[in-house]
């Protein structure tokens, strides 16, 4: 990616400008001077038929695996980047509308985050997306920078601090300093693919088919890699076998079993990232250990895990979700300061 091209000092966004998080999961926006408008999941409700949208956001994930046979709701980004480019347009530009307090009159001016590593084909395809949805013009901020400075990590230090960020649809594992990403390593396995391990886990071991929806609540309720862990949940889907409604009881070692092979992979690739680090930046990490930020953060016992796993120090960020939004909110609020993290 170019660095930008025009970069002006703080309040060059103006009014109009806001920061995105577009996740496979989730979109957050940020609002200059406002905060966190905006946090919607990524989900859009289409008519088969037409192509037209009908809902999105939280109306159009209620209905994920309940509409009939003239309506599909769908997840236009995949694995942190777009697969459905007129549905993401239409999406983002309801939720333009909805995170200004009346109509803009000025088209905004938009910092999104973007996958570490994207390919301009990649970025293109968000540029395009944004523009059509009505954003004025739109620089780029690779998801784990923007992380980093939400968790108050001195990102512009010569010293190596490591983030990584468990996503919906990837894990980006990166040691940053001097405002840029000296180690990286990323994986497209992420909180879809824990949802699909716990559909996949109860279709072998119960027979029972459940939908996305059932399996992410699942993973919210139950979701641990502790052996510590001791709770149950009924849950609810099609039996195989008789091919009537059926409900289980969950216990927490089921999903932790489960979630095994995901997990293994995250790990696995934090050890990757680990070995890519110049040993000058490895030594800081020994010392400054690694943060964990996206929903993946929030799997209980995972920090312990990776303590054991790496013998680093681990802390998963005050506020997971929300940290990559924030740090490129605290971007668009001082672009000068931060120009160095951001392209065009």
């Amino acid at each position: 990616m170019a660095p930008a091209r025009f970069l002006p000092k703080s309040g060059a966004f103006l009014s109009s400008a806001m920061a995105i998080d577009l996740g496979t999961a989730n979109t957050l926006i940020y609002v200059q001077g406002r905060g966190i408008v905006l946090e919607e999941p990524s989900v859009v409700a289409v008519e088969k038929a037409s192509g037209e949208v009908t809902a999105v956001g939280h109306d159009a994930k209620s209905m994920l695996g309940r509409t009939g046979s003239g309506l599909e709701a769908l997840r236009p980004l995949k694995d942190g980047v777009i697969t459905n480019a007129t549905a993401t347009m239409a999406m983002l530009r309801v939720f333009f509308e909805r995170s200004q307090p009346r109509r803009f009159s000025m088209r905004p001016r938009v910092l999104v985050c973007v996958p570490n590593g994207i390919t301009e084909v990649e970025a293109t395809a968000v540029r395009n997306a944004l523009e059509r949805a009505g954003a004025r013009e739109v620089f780029l901020v690779p998801e784990p920078l923007a992380a980093a400075v939400g968790v108050g990590l001195p990102v512009s230090s010569p010293a190596g601090n490591m983030i990584v960020d468990i996503g919906g649809g990837t894990t980006e594992i990166a040691v940053i300093s001097l405002s840029s990403i000296a180690a990286s390593n990323s994986i497209r396995i992420g909180g879809d693919e824990m949802n699909d391990a716990i559909a996949n886990y109860l279709k072998r071991h119960f027979s029972l088919h459940v939908g996305e929806r059932t399996s992410e609540d699942v993973k919210i309720r139950l979701g641990t890699v502790s052996e510590d862990d001791e709770d149950s949940m009924d849950v609810s889907g099609l039996d195989f076998v008789n091919g009537i409604p059926k409900t289980y009881r969950i216990k927490s070692q089921d999903i932790r079993e489960a979630l095994r092979e995901p997990v293994g992979s995250i790990i696995e690739a934090i050890r990757h990232g680990l070995e890519k680090t110049p040993p000058e930046l490895a030594s800081d990490i020994v010392d400054r250990g690694i943060v964990l930020t996206g929903g993946g953060a929030l799997l209980h016992g995972l920090g312990r895990m990776l303590m054991s796993e790496t013998g680093l120090p681990i802390r998963v960020a005050e506020n997971p979700l929300a940290c990559t939004v924030l740090g490129a909110g605290i971007i668009l609020e001082d672009t000068y300061r931060f120009r160095k993290l951001i392209s065009h």
